[in-house]
């Protein structure tokens, strides 16, 4: 296990993180174009996403309607109206020369997301703001040698990029942050949270002030971070790097920086522009975004039950401790699984045992997410069933689970093929007790006089004689029963 970061002494961070969504919507923002990701290059951006001479861009209602039930999320202001602008700059892969985004009058003001630190504890961080944007294509440095391609596929993807107050003081604040934006995106099924396809990226804005200070020193901003892990090294790595800087009598740039997690190092990419720089103006092809209150009402009316919402009813109404609860409702995908054993098992608490144990270190070993865990919830219910009827026991229900992840067949079917059936006969059982207690007269003698950890010895006889399928309960009172006997 790795050593927390600790902010070297004297300092302290200030960091705040620009989250862009991809808008899980099947055509673009101002486009018909589609989104689906993996086509060849260049062949899913029209003449609408490449801005040639005579279109028109026509704005789509989908990313609309998921921006204010994001808004609506983390209880944000919806603004009745917003104004989409053009903010101007070049690059190989904007071939416009310009982005549509949204500057002083984004559809989504302020709200709020709380968020479960390492720690236990949670912080609510505040949200300035989240404003609809198109995005921009995509350079490629690595399929021709000593050249970069660019593939503008993603052009005029839908985005909800979404910016937060400086309210975050360690690296381990900012990975939690991210993470619970992306359990919250994925609830609301607005974006599909795939880091590796780009489905959501991070830029995090850094820097650091000497302790019980108020004032801002210059910030960094470290661009296009896909990963929970490299968020928080990246950020590690950029507060050292600044503290570094000043304590040897150096200044701090405002620019722009790139995290390369193979040298675990951030780099200067260029001086980081200010607003002014980007000569926002209203986009003169698109009217203002009218929103009524009749639409927002509407899109309400969609809200899933949220993560704390759920988290509530795990610890009032199924009982589970917080840990437990917060753990569960963390991956929507993990709540929908554990909900499914729950009711088939009939037991919340032994579900949320199993999904969180053997279930995620069986995952975390594949390296699979629980959308294609081969045990499926009705499988690990009926599993879980067989524990509470004492057909099998705890232990020998591992057995069962690696089997069933293997493919071996049915629960019914392995614990009969491989007669793992508990032994609760309780006439057979005491049999055996009886008669392992007469073999073993010396360590009788040692728990009658007091040594109870020679009971131990006695349990594991009679579990090497039923070849550990001896219903535990009943051999640990009648061990008891005839222990204690003359």
């Amino acid at each position: 296990m790795s050593t927390p970061f600790v902010t070297p002494r004297g300092w302290e961070a200030v960091i705040g993180l620009e989250v862009h969504v991809q808008l899980a919507t099947r055509s673009k923002i101002f486009s018909g174009a589609s989104t689906a990701f993996g086509a060849a290059p260049n062949t899913q951006a029209c003449a609408v996403d490449l801005g040639l001479p005579g279109v028109l861009p026509v704005l789509n209602l989908e990313a609309v309607r998921m921006a204010v039930k994001f808004g609506l999320a983390i209880g944000a202001v919806i603004h009745a109206r917003s104004v989409f602008d053009r903010k101007n700059y070049f690059y190989p892969d904007l071939p416009k020369g310009y982005q549509i985004s949204q500057f002083q009058q984004p559809v989504v003001g302020a709200g709020r997301l709380t968020v479960g630190l390492p720690d236990g504890q949670e912080k609510t961080v505040r949200i300035t703001r989240a404003h609809l944007e198109e995005d921009a294509g995509k350079s490629v440095h690595d399929a021709f040698p000593g050249l970069t391609g660019i593939d503008l596929n993603r052009a005029g993807t839908a985005l909800l990029e979404v910016v937060s107050e400086p309210d975050l003081r360690t690296p381990a604040e900012a990975a939690a942050y991210f993470r619970r934006m992306h359990g919250l995106v994925r609830y609301l099924g607005i974006c599909d949270g795939n880091l590796a396809e780009g489905s959501m990226r991070c830029d995090a804005n850094v820097s650091v002030r000497p302790a019980g200070t108020t004032t801002l020193g210059e910030r960094t901003e470290i661009k296009n971070l896909n990963s929970f892990r490299f968020l928080e090294r990246a950020i590690e790595h950029e507060i050292e790097r600044q503290v570094e800087l000043i304590e040897s009598g150096g200044t701090v740039r405002r620019e722009t920086r790139l995290y390369d997690p193979d040298r675990n190092e951030t780099r200067a990419m260029r001086s980081k522009e200010l607003s002014d720089d980007y000569r926002y103006f209203p986009d003169p092809d698109l009217m203002p975004l009218v929103i009524t209150e009749a639409f927002i009402d509407d899109v309400r009316a969609t809200l899933p039950e949220l993560p704390e919402a759920r988290r509530a009813r795990y610890r009032d109404t199924l009982g589970l401790p917080d840990y437990d609860a917060a753990w569960l409702t963390d991956d929507p995908a993990v709540a929908d699984y554990f909900e499914a054993v729950a009711h088939a098992s009939g037991d919340a608490k032994l579900a949320a045992n199993w999904v969180m144990g053997e279930l995620s270190a069986a995952l975390n070993r594949a390296e699979r997410s629980i959308a294609d865990s081969p045990v499926t919830p009705a499988a690990l219910g009926t599993l879980i069933q067989r524990i509470r009827d004492e057909t099998i026991s705890s232990k020998l229900a591992k057995t069962v689970f690696e089997a069933l992840w293997a493919g071996a067949g049915d629960v019914d079917t392995i614990i009969e093929a491989r007669g793992l059936r508990q032994v609760s006969d309780s006439g057979a059982l005491e049999a055996l007790v009886r008669q392992v207690v007469a073999d073993n007269p010396g360590q009788v003698a040692q728990y009658r006089a007091g040594k109870d950890k020679v009971f131990g010895f006695f349990v594991g006889q009679v579990m090497k004689a039923t070849q550990g399928k001896a219903n535990p309960k009943q051999l640990n009172d009648l061990l008891r029963e005839v222990l204690g006997s003359d």
